[in-house]
C-alpha cells in the first residue's frame, strides 16, 4: 500500500556548512536539536532520463523514520506530492504503475547513489507546534552509470510542517539569506548528482526554440496537451478529484488543434491519432457523464421544499445511477496498463517528434493561424443562426449541441493562435469559452430531461409517485429557456472578437 502527501520545501547552499540561528524567525520559539541521522538512497530511472526530465524522482532509501520507496511528483515550484510505498527489494507495484506513462516498456535503472549525513532542526511554535524542519545535508553522489562519478557538496533544506503557511518559508527565507545562504540552482539532490557526475559537463536537455513559424506555435500546444496526458496519468491513477476530466479535456485540445489547423498538420498523419484520442476520452468518460447527471439531479432534490417531495426518490435515484454504471477505477486502471493506451503515447511522441507538417506550416504564423481560427469561427456562427432559427424543440436542442462542440473547437483553436496573435485571440478563447458554458448548461439541461422521463417510467411501473419527477422536468425546461435567451448577449461578444 502507498501513502501520499504534500511536500514543500526549499533547497539552499552556502559556502559553509553550518546553519544559522533561526530562532529570530517571526513565529518560532524555539530551535529543538534532532541529531543526525545518516541516509543511503538510490535512485531509479530509464537509461534515458525519461522520468528526471519530466521532474519525476524514484528512489529506494534506508535510514531516518520514512525508509522505503518514494516517487516524488511535480506539483509546482517547491510543491511536490510524495508517494511512498514499504522497503522491499524491488519496485512495488502501486510506484511502477504511476511512472508507466513515462518509463513505457523502458527499464528502469539504478542511476544515483546518494548517502547523506542528515543534521536535523525542528522550528517550534510558542504552543511547541512543527513549523518546519531544517536539515544540513552532508551529501556524497555516486553515479552508477557509464564511467560513474563522484560528488559532494552539502545543502540546505526547509520542509513546511503539514498543514502549515507555506508563507512562514517566506520568513525563513529571508532569515537566511540574510546570513549568506542562497537558493540551490539545483531543483533536486538528484539533479545536482547527475549534473556534476555528467562526463559532458552537465548539459541537461535542450529546450524547444521559441515558437517562430505557424508549425512552431501549433506544435508548442499539441505539445503542452501530450505532455498534459503524460502529467495527469498518476493522478487518474490515484483517483485524484477533476483528474479524469482534465485528461479528457486535454485529448480534447488535441483533437480540435488537429482539425483546424489542417495547413499546418497533415490531416493523413493526424486523423488516425484523433480517433485514438477519442477512444480514451470515451473510456475516460465512463461514468463520468453519469456522474454529473446524477449529481445535478440530486442538487436540484436538495432545493425542492421538502412537500414537493413525494416518494422514494433519493434511493430510486441512487438505484438509478448504479445501475447505469458501466466502469469502475480498476477497469481505467487496466485501459491505462493496456497495450492500446501506451501505443497512443507513442504515437504521440511520434507526431511531437517527428511532426507530418505541412507547407503553410513554414509560413509567418499570424496569417495562417489567424485563417484557421477565423473559419472556425464562421462555421460556429452558421450554426448559432442556424438553431437560433428552429423552433422550440429536438432539433433545436440537436443545433445547439452541435453549436456548442464548435465553440470549444473555436475556444482552443484560439487559445493554440494566442502566444502569435495576442489580445484579439485571448479575446475570442475567452468569448467562446463563455458561448461554450452556456450551451453546456442548456445541453446538461437535455440530458437531465432525458434521465428524468427514464425515472419517472421506472417509478411509474414500481407503483411510486411520479410528481416529483415532473416538478424537477418543469424546472429543468426553465433552464433551457434561459440558457436560451441568454445565447444573444452572449454570442453578440463572440461576434464582436471574431
Amino acid at each position: 500500500m502507498a501513502d501520499k502527501k504534500r511536500e514543500i520545501e526549499r533547497k539552499y547552499e552556502s559556502d559553509y556548512s553550518g546553519l544559522p540561528d533561526l530562532t529570530g524567525v517571526a513565529g518560532v520559539v524555539t530551535v529543538v536539536d534532532r541529531g543526525v541521522v545518516h541516509l543511503d538512497a538510490t535512485y531509479y530511472d530509464t537509461a534515458d532520463g525519461r522520468l528526471g526530465g519530466a521532474g519525476l524522482t524514484l528512489r529506494r532509501r534506508t535510514g531516518g523514520t520514512d525508509a522505503g520507496w518514494h516517487l516524488k511528483l511535480p506539483v509546482g515550484p517547491g510543491v511536490r506530492d510524495e508517494i511512498h510505498a514499504p522497503l522491499s527489494r524491488t519496485l512495488p507495484h502501486a510506484l511502477a504503475a504511476l511512472v508507466r506513462s513515462r518509463a513505457r516498456d523502458a527499464a528502469l535503472l539504478p542511476v544515483v547513489r546518494l548517502r547523506s549525513e542528515r543534521d536535523l532542526r525542528h522550528l517550534l511554535d510558542g504552543d511547541g507546534r512543527l513549523l518546519a524542519e531544517v536539515a544540513v545535508d552532508a551529501v556524497r553522489a555516486e553515479r552508477l552509470t557509464g564511467d560513474g562519478g563522484e560528488a559532494q557538496w552539502t545543502e540546505i533544506e526547509v520542509e513546511l510542517a503539514d498543514g502549515g503557511d507555506p508563507a512562514f518559508l517566506d520568513r525563513v527565507e529571508k532569515r537566511l539569506r540574510a546570513a549568506g545562504v542562497r537558493p540551490s540552482a539545483a531543483a533536486s539532490k538528484v539533479g545536482r548528482a547527475l549534473a556534476e557526475t555528467d562526463p559532458d559537463g552537465g548539459r541537461g536537455p535542450e529546450r524547444p526554440p521559441a515558437p517562430v513559424t505557424a508549425g512552431d506555435h501549433v506544435l508548442a500546444y499539441v505539445r503542452a496537451q501530450r505532455e498534459a496526458i503524460l502529467a495527469l496519468d498518476p493522478a487518474v491513477r490515484q483517483d485524484t478529484p477533476d483528474s479524469v476530466h482534465r485528461m479528457r479535456v486535454a485529448t480534447r485540445r488535441l483533437r480540435s488543434t488537429f482539425r483546424s489547423y489542417p495547413a499546418v498538420l497533415d490531416r493523413a498523419v493526424t486523423d488516425p491519432v484523433a480517433a485514438e484520442l477519442k477512444w480514451l476520452a470515451g473510456e475516460l468518460g465512463v461514468d463520468r457523464d453519469q456522474e454529473v447527471l446524477t449529481d445535478r439531479i440530486a442538487a436540484a432534490l436538495d432545493e425542492l421544499p421538502r412537500a414537493l417531495l413525494a416518494g422514494p426518490v433519493r434511493s430510486r435515484l441512487r438505484a438509478w445511477s448504479h445501475a447505469r454504471r458501466g466502469g469502475s477505477r480498476r477497469r481505467l486502471t487496466a485501459v491505462l496498463d493496456g497495450p492500446r493506451y501506451l501505443e497512443l503515447l507513442v504515437a504521440l511522441d511520434r507526431l511531437v517528434d517527428g511532426p507530418p507538417l505541412r507547407p503553410a506550416a513554414a509560413k509567418k504564423p499570424a496569417k495562417v493561424l489567424a485563417k484557421a481560427v477565423r473559419k472556425d469561427h464562421r462555421k460556429l456562427s452558421a450554426l448559432v443562426a442556424e438553431a437560433r432559427e428552429l423552433p422550440p424543440g429536438h432539433a433545436r436542442d440537436v443545433a445547439l449541441h452541435e453549436a456548442r462542440k464548435k465553440a470549444k473547437r473555436t475556444r482552443y483553436a484560439a487559445e493554440a493562435a494566442v502566444p502569435a496573435l495576442g489580445a484579439p485571440a485571448k479575446a475570442l478563447a475567452r468569448s467562446a469559452k463563455a458561448v461554450q458554458s452556456l450551451l453546456g448548461d442548456h445541453q446538461d439541461s437535455v440530458m437531465t430531461r432525458e434521465a428524468l422521463r427514464d425515472l419517472a417510467r421506472q417509478a411509474h411501473a414500481a407503483g411510486e409517485s411520479t410528481f416529483t419527477y415532473g416538478v424537477l422536468y418543469g424546472r429543468e425546461e426553465r433552464n433551457a429557456e434561459r440558457s436560451e435567451a441568454e445565447l444573444p448577449q452572449v454570442w453578440g461578444k463572440v461576434r464582436g472578437v471574431g
